[in-house]
């Protein structure tokens, strides 16, 4: 095995991560990308080597890949990793990746779908990062990949609901999606996305990415994004599971006052004038939003609806 860093073998497998190669050699096992699995392969090499980088695997990491492709990414992965948990949904496209990834005792490929479904992922999936996780002692959860488009914000906001949690996020997504995650109060893309992430986590946009890195070219922009984890910023949430429903039903609706959202939220469990209370306690006038609430000020009302709940209990 070559040093760590070193990367002949991935540096090998991603110059086949070329525009003229990968149509070559879809057209030589007659097959396609398929729109449906969201396949639009990262074919500037510069940007799949910033984003490589930017992930700063190390020896102590396990590395979740969602959307395996033909194994470029995986093969690089796996020549500083501990292990790389790489997970491709499209059988015809995974059968390419063993051929790139046959050498590499590091990777663990399962040909199957990350999430179980959108609010879970696939224990499968899960089961097999934990063993990894479990096979030395201090190591850490990563996701790297290039995500399909569609399961780009499931799979970033389950992976922060339960053990293990991820020490970082390196990915590619659609901008629009990236845009939501580093969103700020009062702005069109602020949501409850942008709060339960940057609730737990440090968000940075590492570049903007143009459709002509892609094939197929998307019709959107994408942008590679660093999410880091910050424990004691989840510590102040006090019960996750409640704080992620909260902060999804306060914006189901966001062209409503919170305290109409409140209120049909938990009708019935809170009265009107205990929503009233716990509004007024925080200053909270009856038009304010959910959108005009910083983050802050979310875990404490969520903090004051779940002990009043309790009390009524």
């Amino acid at each position: 095995m070559e040093p760590r860093n070193a990367l002949p073998d991935a540096l090998s497998a991603s110059a086949n991560q070329t525009l003229s190669f990968l149509q070559r050699r879809f057209r030589e096992v007659g097959i396609r990308p398929k729109t449906q699995h969201g396949q639009n392969f990262l074919i500037d090499l510069n940007l799949l080597r910033l984003l490589f980088d930017s992930a700063e695997v190390t020896g102590n990491d396990v590395v979740l890949e969602v959307g395996a492709g033909t194994g470029a990414l995986t093969a690089m992965l796996a020549e500083r990793a501990a292990a790389v948990v790489s997970v491709e949904i499209d059988s015809e496209v995974a059968a390419l990746a063993e051929e790139n990834l046959a050498s590499l005792d590091r990777v663990t490929l399962l040909v199957a779908d990350a999430l179980r479904n959108k609010n879970h992922l696939n224990p499968v999936v899960m089961d097999a990062v934990g063993e990894k996780l479990a096979a030395a002692p201090g190591r850490r959860l990563k996701l790297v990949a290039n995500l399909p488009y569609h399961v780009g914000t499931p799979i970033i906001s389950n992976l922060l609901v339960g053990e293990p949690l991820p020490h970082s996020m390196t990915v590619t997504i659609q901008k629009e999606v990236a845009d939501r995650l580093r969103a700020t109060p009062g702005t069109k893309d602020y949501g409850a996305t942008s709060v339960w992430v940057q609730s737990q986590c440090a968000v940075e946009i590492v570049r903007n990415l143009p459709p002509s890195a892609f094939w197929p070219r998307p019709k959107v922009t994408s942008s590679i994004v660093r999410i880091v984890f910050q424990p004691e910023r989840r510590a102040r949430l006090g019960d996750t599971v409640f704080f992620h429903g909260f902060v999804r039903s306060m914006f189901l609706h966001r062209r409503k006052f919170l305290r109409s959202v409140m209120v049909a939220a938990y009708k019935q469990e809170l009265d009107k004038s205990a929503v009233d209370a716990i509004l007024e306690t925080m200053g909270l006038g009856p038009e304010t939003r959910a959108e005009q609430l910083e983050i802050e000020q979310f875990v404490w009302l969520a903090e004051l609806v779940r002990e009043r709940l309790g009390a009524a209990g």
